[in-house]
């Protein structure tokens, strides 16, 4: 098998003053973007189409956040210049799948968007997170729009959240990715030896690459979606030559690779019951684990080479699409009527609450029938 080459420039990336002016260029198009999105097509879609019907609110959220949403995989791949290289199981387009992935970095979410953009579904991905990050500007309100899961890491105070929200995401018109990190955080050398002391201590495991999952979240999600979902996608990120935060991804420092291995399991699979379904899930880390040994020890995940490249036309066209739009919203609230800029004031103030409260409009009526 042919081992993929790294080339040595991107091996030792460095910070040069042109990739700080590109970088922050990028973030500042970005924000803006995802504001004026936020502000308008979020706003409609959220609030005023789903009063009428959530299948739709969805369909209209995920075509429009899609776009933005697919700027990432762009500034990563094309501006960027990082490799992602895809091996394991293929993955077929627009289904309805729980997906369990390794939390190496604060960013590891941020390119599962490369995968769903393949797949056609980066507009339905939802991701279980912590609560703090719904209370961000911008992107929290985009976070909330999207419905991800906000969680207190305390399992007495998160179920019955979960859970209503889980209700929401059964019917089947509607593909979804449902992230779970069961690490519950993001990984350290320290976090990892006060992983290792408790798996010593009570018998379990003992993880070099990664934290013990924590199995109460994804079998609540087995409980409550396992009749809707298609597969069960386990998912392992490794990254060349160092793991980035948000900045390295922004500035294109680090990493110069990120490898994903992703392996479909079907819902027969994995079983029934909470105990057996944590003992699967620990099984599964297991295997993880030698997954990741074997990255450091030979440098890619076999086999690899799943899936194709992105195309820059399809890439460019969007990023068209998404600067015309905001400079279209752009001129209505700075250049037209006042009563774009009272909207536009409005529905800042809703987000704001919304994100905060957690509000999410009910249908009243109810155009398509649903299951929520």
């Amino acid at each position: 098998m042919e081992v993929p080459s790294v080339n040595h420039e991107l091996r030792h990336r460095k910070l040069t003053p042109l990739r700080v002016f590109r970088g922050l260029i990028c973030l500042m198009v970005l924000l803006s973007t995802a504001f004026m999105m936020i502000v308008y097509c979020g706003f409609f879609s959220t609030v005023v189409l789903r009063l009428f019907s959530v299948h739709y609110s969805r369909k209209v959220t995920a075509f429009f956040f899609s776009s933005w949403l697919a700027l990432w995989p762009f500034l990563f791949e094309k501006i960027n210049k990082t490799k992602v290289v895809f091996s394991g199981d293929d993955v077929p387009a627009r289904e309805r799948v729980l997906l369990i992935c390794n939390h190496r970095t604060e960013v590891d979410w941020m390119y599962l968007w490369d995968l769903a953009l393949r797949k056609d579904c980066l507009g339905y991905i939802k991701y279980i997170l912590k609560s703090s990050l719904m209370k961000l500007p911008v992107f929290g309100w985009a976070f909330h729009i999207l419905e991800f899961i906000p969680v207190e890491r305390k399992w007495e105070i998160d179920e019955a959240n979960m859970r209503r929200m889980l209700s929401k995401f059964k019917d089947p018109r509607d593909p979804l990715w449902l992230v779970l990190f069961p690490e519950g955080t993001d990984f350290t050398d320290q976090k990892c030896l006060r992983s290792q002391k408790y798996a010593a201590e009570n018998g379990l495991p003992i993880l070099k690459n990664l934290l013990l999952p924590k199995s109460k979240g994804f079998n609540a999600c087995l409980e409550d979606l396992r009749s809707t979902l298609d597969a069960v996608y386990d998912v392992t990120i490794g990254y060349k030559h160092r793991c980035p935060s948000f900045l390295d991804n922004v500035f294109g420092v680090d990493p110069s690779e990120v490898h994903i291995h992703i392996r479909r399991i079907t819902l027969d699979d994995i079983p029934m019951s909470e105990s057996e379904v944590a003992a699967w899930l620990m099984d599964t880390f297991q295997f993880k684990d030698q997954l990741l040994s074997n990255f450091k020890s030979e440098g890619y995940f076999p086999p690899h080479g799943t899936e194709a490249n992105l195309s820059t036309f399809k890439c460019l066209v969007n990023v068209m699409l998404v600067l015309i739009l905001t400079g279209g919203y752009t001129f209505l609230t700075f250049f037209s009527s006042i009563w774009f800029k009272i909207f536009v004031s409005l529905s800042c103030s809703y987000m704001v609450s919304a994100t905060y409260f957690n509000i999410s409009p009910v249908p009243i009526f109810n155009f398509g029938k649903t299951s929520v």
